[in-house]
């Protein structure tokens, strides 16, 4: 016999401030591709994972949001090349936002 709980969620959202405060583009290159550079491994895995189960796996859309986030880390590149020979800093507000699904 299964007995399934019901569990109450109080909070139904919760926020994290990750990043807050002023930096150097090169401090914030490396905080950003840090971020980015872990998330990209968390979908290889991903894709590892999902491949093993099922060697049809269609893996065309994890390379896609790979792809989208080896872009964002050339951009976010040049911006700090820019923004370090104008000799100024960046203020960074990164917050992760989550909400439960009901």
């Amino acid at each position: 016999m299964e007995i399934k709980k019901n569990i109450q969620i109080e909070n139904q959202k919760q926020t994290i401030q990750l990043l807050d405060g002023e930096f150097t583009p090169s401090q914030a290159f490396d905080l950003i591709t840090a971020l980015i550079n872990q998330k990209i491994n968390y979908h290889k895995l991903e894709g590892l994972k999902n491949w093993e189960r099922d060697h049809k796996y269609d893996e065309a859309p994890l390379r896609n949001r790979i792809k989208e986030l080896e872009d964002a880390i050339k951009r976010t590149k040049d911006f700090m090349l820019e923004l370090k020979h104008s000799g100024k800093n960046l203020k960074i507000d990164g917050v992760i936002k989550m909400s439960v699904i009901e």
